[in-house]
């Protein structure tokens, strides 16, 4: 069954949580952009990180943005957490969940379907999956030969980097590169296609969830 897609309405703001758990530069990423006006018509209404250590927080709190902690470790089940995780979403007004950097299993409940995305550094479906994150990721590529890599948004579903293709960009992987070389060309990309995201969604341009994946 199709699902209505997300978009802005009444003329307000698109609300949307960011979920980070590390050093947050795609949350800072879009808190200047919405604050220099290149990503309109968009507000960041909770930031909520796995780890009350995460750099990211900082980063949410000298914006003066609310910030809620969800740690998986603190819950037994992980329908306990996702319920937990929800009812914030909830209690905020939440029109879009934005995972940046998020490294928790999220067990969305039917109603989050097709209000969630993710930003993942590499070219889906190719190098994701559970244990795909970070530096792991840009390891994989360099050690498959493979001669270009990118970054990837899409709907999140219950399966880890599963749910389908928003936008893809592209980059070249150079005989020289290191992990760490290829993570920084890939970063960028990152930083441009989050906000172009957002905003297709808050347009009503973006696929839907429940259609066939595809690039973008």
């Amino acid at each position: 069954m199709s699902r209505k897609k997300t978009g802005q309405t009444s003329g307000r703001n698109l609300r949307i949580a960011v979920l980070i758990s590390g050093d947050g530069t795609g949350l800072q990423n879009l808190i200047d952009r919405i604050a220099d006006g290149r990503l309109r018509h968009t507000e960041v209404a909770v930031v909520i990180s796995s780890r009350t250590d995460a750099q990211g927080v900082q980063r949410a709190r000298a914006a003066g943005l609310p910030v809620d902690f969800h740690r998986a470790k603190d819950f037994q089940k992980v329908d306990q957490f996702s319920d937990q995780l929800t009812q914030t979403l909830d209690a905020h007004a939440v029109d879009l969940a934005v995972q940046a950097g998020w490294l928790c299993y999220w067990k969305l409940p039917g109603r989050w379907l097709g209000k969630t995305i993710n930003i993942h550094p590499a070219l889906l479906p190719k190098f994701g999956g559970q244990g795909y994150y970070g530096l792991r990721v840009h390891k994989a590529v360099l050690a498959a030969g493979e001669i270009e890599t990118g970054a990837t948004t899409h709907w999140v579903d219950n399966q880890y980097d599963h749910g389908r293709i928003i936008l893809q960009s592209r980059c070249e992987v150079r005989p020289d590169d290191t992990p760490d070389t290829l993570a920084a060309r890939v970063h960028a990309l990152e930083h441009e296609l989050l906000p172009r995201t957002i905003t297709l969604i808050r347009e009503g341009k973006a696929p839907r969830q429940s259609s066939p994946a595809a690039e973008g």
